[in-house]
Order: structure tokens, then C-alpha cells, then sequence
């Protein structure tokens, strides 16, 4: 006797979105755009909520605004909606940042994004001197700006980290604020990439 079970096509493709999200995360393929725009509220705010560390409301705050036509126009509209922010809230993107070669990176509580970004700068490897002027420049500059410097690790090495850490100790607030939004961006970029195809790839 032949059973028939009737199957919504929404879990249908729902299923099928996920099975490629799954696919791609295991064989380090990124998803293409139209991919994207086919996820869920839920699978997008999952997928992307950490391309601005510790930030899923960004990711969900720009779903609406899909589809996006390519990567960068999706790092656009997150780019859009930082910039928008008050100070305030940009600020509070910046506290979200863990310090590099922080507390979190010993004890393990680092988010996979930052662990890999910091290990890739050698921030897990420092000698004791160079840990030593780390946390004394990270604790100088909280205590200055009121949030932690944040700089893309996979753009530079551990020498060029510690010199930018100690010259940008002498900036002013609004100063630091906007160059600590920048170096957000670009880290938001080198996520989005890990995720989703470049632009010229989408089209092939």
C-alpha cells in the first residue's frame, strides 16, 4: 500500500537552504547571493549575526532591505546602518570588540571569528614581554576612549598591532571613535567574504 504524506513546500525549500548553508560551512564554500536572500528572518540573523561581533541586531535590521543584488550590496546596507547610528550606538559596537590578547583569549569565550582572526596575528602566541606591554596599552586606552581598541587583525601583523596600539593611544575620542568604526567595516568585509561569494563569482 503506497502511504502518501503531504509536505509543505515552504519546509521544502526552508530544508533546502539550510542543507546548502550546512554544505558550504563544511567544505569552506560560501553561499552565492540568491542564497542569502532566500534565507529566513531566523537562518539569516544565525548566518550573519556575527559578521559585526556580537551585533546580530545589525544582521536582523538590514534582512528587510533584501534582496541584495550582490555582496557589496549587502555590506553596504550594514555599512548604512553603523553609520546611521548616534555616537552612542557606535560606541556601543565598539565595546562589543573583546581586546586582543584579552582575558577572553585565555580562558577560550572568544567568539570562532575572533579566535581565528586573533590566532592569525599571532595574538595567541606573544612572548610575556610583548603580553605584558598588550595589556597595559589595552588598559591605557579603555580607560582614555571608554571602549576597547579595535583594529582588523587579519590586516596586520602582531609588530604592526602594538604600534598602532600605543599611537592611536594619543588620539582624541571622536578620533578614535570613527577609526574604530572603520577597522569594524573592514572586519565586517573579511566576514562577509568567508560567507557569501564575491561579487564577480556571484555572476558566474
Amino acid at each position: 500500500m503506497c502511504v502518501h504524506s503531504c509536505i509543505d513546500p515552504c519546509c521544502l525549500v526552508r530544508r533546502s537552504i539550510q542543507t546548502a548553508w550546512a554544505t558550504a560551512e563544511e567544505s569552506h564554500m560560501n553561499m552565492d547571493i540568491a542564497t542569502v536572500n532566500a534565507l529566513t528572518y531566523e537562518d539569516f540573523v544565525n548566518v550573519l549575526g556575527n559578521v559585526v561581533e556580537k551585533c546580530p541586531l545589525i544582521a536582523a535590521a538590514v534582512w528587510s532591505g533584501r534582496p541584495f543584488l550582490t555582496l557589496t550590496a549587502l555590506e553596504a546596507a550594514i555599512r548604512e546602518f553603523i553609520d546611521a547610528l548616534p555616537e552612542s550606538g557606535k560606541e556601543g559596537v565598539l565595546r562589543c570588540h573583546p581586546d586582543l590578547a584579552g582575558r577572553d583569549l585565555q580562558s577560550g569565550t572568544l567568539t570562532r571569528e575572533s579566535r581565528e582572526e586573533q590566532a592569525g596575528a599571532g595574538m595567541d602566541a606573544l612572548n610575556s614581554a610583548d603580553a605584558s606591554r598588550m595589556a597595559r596599552l589595552n588598559q591605557e586606552y579603555k580607560e582614555r576612549f571608554g571602549f576597547p581598541f579595535v583594529i582588523c587583525a587579519r590586516m596586520n601583523d602582531k609588530a604592526n598591532i602594538l604600534r598602532q596600539l600605543s599611537e592611536r593611544c594619543q588620539n582624541e575620542r571622536a578620533v578614535e571613535r570613527a577609526r574604530g568604526i572603520e577597522e569594524v567595516k573592514k572586519i565586517c568585509r573579511l566576514r562577509l567574504e568567508a560567507l557569501v561569494l564575491t561579487d564577480a563569482a556571484n555572476k558566474l
